[in-house]
């Protein structure tokens, strides 16, 4: 369903950010993202006017990561900014990537990383968007949707439950992660009828812990016994 129709406006401001993603022949992958601002007139800068038509902004950024989702290089470049031969002064800041895995708290650690004036503010806006644009590419060429997680090594075959389940079996990775594959909703009870009306262990959880603090008549090693699992 397309936006409603708008109220009569002016164009005064154009940003894009693109990320593509890319296999390469030594079995890593790159991520290159670019983001570029537009002003549809000439616009005063400290430095003098840039022409209507020149981006305001240009800026790139390029990571590399392995099939776990290790980044293993990552590199800036400032091309068009305001504050030419000083904003790009950051660029190397972003050497700190190196070693941050994409699924394990990648947007804060980056962020700490990179806050403030130890980074560029648009280049540093970009690193949110690359966790999912690697598990966008990783679909259907290194991550099987059905089961396992991004970057997961696939091991033996598991043993089979009396039920036919497999034993320890988790729901695929992408299910509980936003509205449309809520494990009560219609997307899943379609696609994935098996795991509709999963409870994850995580709320499991929680809700044993409320009801352990709730119950004064539990003794004091069961109480202990479910708090530990939290």
């Amino acid at each position: 369903m397309p936006l409603s129709p708008p109220a009569p406006r002016q164009l005064r401001h154009q940003r894009a950010i693109r990320a593509v993603a890319y296999e390469r022949e030594d079995g890593l992958w790159d991520i290159d993202a670019c983001l570029t601002d537009h002003k549809p007139r000439d616009v005063p800068l400290a430095a003098g006017v840039r022409p209507n038509g020149l981006p305001i902004h240009e800026l790139w950024l390029r990571i590399t990561i392995d099939r776990k989702l290790n980044v293993v290089d990552a590199e800036a470049s400032s091309d068009w900014v305001p504050y030419d031969g000083q904003c790009q002064n950051a660029n190397p800041a972003y050497r700190a990537l190196i070693g941050l895995n994409l699924l394990q708290n990648f947007r804060r650690e980056a962020g700490r990383l990179l806050a403030d004036t130890a980074g560029c503010t648009h280049l540093t806006e970009m690193l949110g968007v690359l966790p999912t644009v690697a598990i966008q590419a990783f679909v259907g060429a290194v991550w099987n949707v059905s089961s396992g997680s991004p970057g997961e090594e696939s091991g033996p075959e598991p043993s089979k439950t009396a039920d036919g389940k497999a034993a320890g079996e988790k729901p695929p990775f992408q299910l509980g992660r936003c509205h449309a594959l809520r494990f009560d909703g219609e997307a899943v009870k379609q696609f994935y009828p098996r795991w509709y009306g999963h409870a994850p262990r995580s709320i499991e959880r929680g809700a044993e812990a409320s009801s352990v603090r709730g119950n004064p008549g539990l003794s004091q090693e069961g109480r202990a016994d479910v708090l530990a699992h939290e």
